[in-house]
C-alpha cells in the first residue's frame, strides 16, 4: 500500500489574511503568480526546515556521544569494510 505524504493528502483549505508589502504584492499580480500556491509551498518549506532544525537539536547529544563513541573505538564492524 503507498503511502500519502503531506502534499498530496485530500484536505480542506482554510482561508487567512496576511500583511505584506503593497509593491511586492502588485508585482507577484503583474507577473500571474499564484499567491496561495507560493505562500504554501514556502510555508511547507520552513515548517520542514525548522522541525529538522528542532530534531538536530533534540538529538544533538546523542550524536555527539555516538561520534565520540566511534572517534575512540573505531567502527564496530570496520574490519568488514570493502571501502
Amino acid at each position: 500500500m503507498r503511502m500519502i505524504g503531506p502534499q498530496e493528502a485530500p484536505m480542506t483549505k482554510r482561508a487567512t489574511n496576511l500583511t505584506i508589502d503593497p509593491a511586492l504584492l502588485d508585482e507577484a499580480r503583474s507577473l500571474n503568480i499564484n499567491l496561495s500556491a507560493t505562500f504554501e509551498a514556502s510555508l511547507r518549506e520552513a515548517v520542514r526546515a525548522r522541525k529538522a532544525a528542532a530534531w538536530l537539536e533534540e538529538n544533538r547529544a546523542a550524536i555527539q556521544s555516538s561520534n565520540d563513541w566511534v572517534e575512540k573505538h573505531g567502527l564496530p564492524l570496520e574490519r568488514y569494510r570493502q571501502f
